[in-house]
């Protein structure tokens, strides 16, 4: 059973034991099957003429990821990752963001610890209305799936996994700034995503970050209305699916509805071409542990091209997971539909 790529199991550990009952609905999972489904999308209803939203710059976001990258790899441990921290950060306050630091300890399946940060910049604090943007900067401390056998156990750049859904974030950050927006939006970059062990059994090895967030929150009782999670959205000719997450959380039915009108927004902008109504088994990601800790519904663009023998692209957990992949049409898609989707949102028309 591989991350991001499995179907979910049962692991008996101790997080998910203390959930009980929650985790009982995660055995449908077991007999449930990889066929794909698709569906007709409705279009969604029009925005208000009162709705503006911000024309998300593709170059900007480009040069938000190339920063990262420029950084080094940012496994546990490395400089590049304490660089990175500090850079996010900067560039939160400097849009205008309240920054947090949520400090924990990321204890590996390896058994090697590492002092870890979640990043949280909070737009309107004072909002009881929010929304739940994140995406995790940590990367691959190996490349096991680099068909250089040779280089597998160095860490990766990981533009793409990892440098991409930050750089999406960060420009929409700075359109915040300059395009006020009416409601609070929380943008999370979180630690510790991407140090997992592969198979069966290991779900909770990932997502270290999102799992601490998620039993102890910024602020104690934190609620949103929705989350959105990008990982991966950088590569060109990217394909985002959407979850089959029936009976997987309580709230189940909330989560496949956000994913139906996000998807419907985002054909009704034309990016039909990267968001298309074909559906997969739910994935392990950092969306997973919020929803299942906070019952906050959350979903994940990712991509996950059909056909693809890594499941994530040919780059995934590679060397080739470099600048070369990175594509700025593919980010300016994703960054456009977050962006009108937060902006509609903050009016009443999504």
């Amino acid at each position: 059973m591989e991350r991001k790529l499995r179907t979910m199991s049962n692991t008996g550990s101790t997080l998910i034991r203390i959930l009980g009952i929650l985790l009982i609905t995660t055995l449908w999972l077991g007999c449930g099957g990889d066929a794909e489904t698709t569906e007709q999308p409705t279009e969604p209803a029009p925005a208000s003429n009162a709705v503006q939203i911000p024309s998300f710059d593709r170059d900007s976001a480009y040069a938000f990821v190339a920063q990262q990258v420029a950084f080094g790899p940012r496994n546990p441990g490395s400089p590049g990752i304490v660089a990175c921290r500090d850079w996010m950060a900067e560039k939160l306050e400097q849009y205008g963001a309240t920054v947090i630091r949520q400090d924990f300890t990321a204890r590996l399946y390896t058994g090697d610890q590492f002092p870890s940060v979640n990043i949280i910049g909070q737009f309107n604090p004072e909002k009881s209305q929010r929304i739940l943007l994140a995406a995790h900067y940590d990367t691959r401390f190996m490349a096991e799936e680099d068909p250089d056998v040779g280089k597998r156990d160095a860490p990766i750049d990981g533009a793409d996994d990892g440098g991409s859904g930050v750089g999406v974030l960060i420009e929409i950050a700075r359109l915040i700034s300059a395009h006020p927006i009416d409601i609070g939006i929380d943008i999370i970059f979180f630690d510790a995503e991407d140090q997992g062990q592969r198979g069966d059994g290991a779900n909770e090895t990932w997502c270290l970050g999102a799992q601490h967030w998620g039993l102890t929150p910024h602020q104690p009782g934190y609620r949103a209305r929705f989350g959105i999670l990008l990982d991966m959205v950088g590569a060109k000719n990217a394909f985002f699916n959407i979850e089959n997450v029936a009976n997987l959380y309580p709230h189940a039915s909330q989560v496949q509805e956000l994913y139906r009108k996000v998807w419907n927004l985002a054909r009704a902008m034309g990016k039909g071409r990267y968001f298309q109504n074909r559906q997969i088994p739910p994935i392990i990601d950092d969306h997973y542990f919020v929803n299942l800790l906070t019952g906050i519904p959350m979903i994940d663009i990712i991509n996950k091209p059909p056909g693809s023998e890594a499941g994530f692209g040919e780059h995934w957990h590679t060397h080739d997971d470099n600048m070369n992949v990175i594509d700025k049409n593919t980010l300016g898609a994703v960054g456009q539909v977050v962006t009108a989707v937060i902006y509609r949102a903050s009016t009443g028309n999504f």
